[in-house]
This record gives C-alpha cells, structure tokens and sequence, in this order.
C-alpha cells in the first residue's frame, strides 16, 4: 500500500469527479493520503476535506505565491486549524523565485516563510516545504532550523544530490513525485541513487506533475505506481520494498497521525 504524501484535491480540478475518484483510490493500491494547503482557503478546505475521509489527512500552510496577503491573523488561523487531530504538518512553505520577484518580494516571502516554520516548532509539528529557484536561502534556513528540532520534507526536490545527501544527514526527507520518468530526470534519478530508500518519501502534487506514460493528464495518486516502479528501477529493488519503506518513513514523519 501507498503513503501519498502530497496532494490537493480540494482544488477546482477535482470538482466534477472527486467523490467517485476519492473513493476508487483504495482499490488502487492507496492507503493515506496529505492534502496539503496552499493558501488560507485551499488550506480550510483541506481539513474539510480530510474530515470528510477516514483515509485523507491535511497540511495548513500559505505558498509564497500568496503571502502577500498574509498578516499575523493568517498565522494565528493556520494555528486553529492545526489543532484539527487530521492535520498532521505545515505547509506547503517556502521561498520560490522563479518569476522575477524584487528584492522586497523575497524578503516578504522570507519573513513568511520563517513565521510559519517557528508555528511548526511551537507545534511540534513536521514542515512540507517548496523550494525553486532558492537553493541557497532555503538550505541556509532549514540547516539552521534543523539545530531546533524542525523535522520535514524538501517537496518535489529539484536540486543537487549533494545538497540532497545534506539535507538528509539534517534529517530530512526527500518528496519524489511524476517528474522523476520525465526524459530530463537526470538530475532527480542521481538523487534517487545517491539517498537511501529510507529519506525518500512518495508523493505527486496532483493535478499537477502527472508521470510517463500519462504525463500531460490530470494526475492523481494512482498514478503513484509508476514513481514506484521507477524508484525499483533505480534501487535495483522490488516495487513492494519501495511501497513498505516509503510508507513507514511518512508514518515517521507525520507521527501525528497516531493520534487518529
């Protein structure tokens, strides 16, 4: 069975279907599920949604794409809602300068994103980060956090597997979803060879990110099957060590979950 570490059905893509695709999941090999919020309202959502499967929990969290709006306010709700026994993390946070955001933008984004990891620690609760294009921000903070206690995980991890193997020894984990098939993966398979199976968490950020052969399509935890066989693959290993591994390390982390 599947831990899917990060999802978001709450979003729109779903709305047409998501009853009959949510209950259909089980059968397909996926048993838990995060739902992770992105803003104030994806992150509401989220705990509605989970409240409403016994299989789907939920992170709250503001993106940096939506922290422009956020204020102490923001962080003083993301903290009621945490108090829900189905979430089980913060996020998803963290610095993403992709676009050309000012030097003012990343300082915003920055401050945010900081506010939201020391909600973690108050909360004793582990962190589900985005990271692009911020390599060296991101690490300089998690490093230093890592020194607190911060447990979490690098989100769709898009950098080296240098700063990969150090965000392990950290304690971390590494969230590894569709775009490892992808033709260009050269960089996400040497990470997947380089870290052990046991810092390697599963996940597909759908709708977003969906896997050869189905790249292109809406994607959903099902499509899970194919990171799986492409991590044996790459192990030299089973599919079902991967699915048990990769499983108990979400268990791990999310120890919340013991809870419910």
């Amino acid at each position: 069975m599947i831990f899917e570490t990060h999802a978001h059905y709450e979003g729109e893509e779903f709305d047409s279907d998501r009853v009959e695709l949510l209950s259909a999941l089980n059968e397909n090999g996926i048993d838990k599920i995060i739902d992770v919020g992105s803003s104030i309202e994806t992150s509401r959502a989220a705990v509605e949604l989970a409240n409403e499967y016994p299989f789907i929990y939920a992170a709250v969290g503001i993106h940096p794409d939506s922290v422009n709006d956020m204020t102490e306010e923001t962080i003083d709700e993301l903290r009621e809602l945490s108090k829900d026994k189905k979430v089980l993390a913060i996020g998803e946070i963290g610095p993403d300068y992709y676009y050309d955001y000012t030097e003012e933008d990343k300082e915003k984004q920055l401050y945010w994103y900081k506010r939201q990891l020391d909600l973690a620690l108050e909360l004793n609760l582990p962190v589900i980060i985005h990271s692009r294009e911020a390599a060296k921000d991101t690490f300089d903070i998690m490093s230093s956090y890592s020194k607190r206690g911060l447990k979490g995980v690098l989100h769709c991890y898009g950098y080296s597997s240098e700063q990969a193997k150090q965000y392990v020894k950290m304690g971390y984990y590494i969230g590894i979803g569709g775009a490892l098939t992808f033709k260009n993966a050269k960089k996400k398979v040497q990470v997947v060879e380089e870290i052990p199976l046991e810092s390697i968490l599963l996940e597909t950020d759908c709708p977003y990110m969906a896997p050869v052969p189905v790249r292109g399509t809406r994607n959903h935890s099902g499509n899970l099957k194919y990171v799986v066989e492409k991590i044996a693959e790459i192990k030299g290993i089973e599919a079902e060590e991967v699915e048990r591994v990769t499983y108990n390390n979400a268990m791990k982390l999310f120890r919340k979950i013991e809870d419910n």
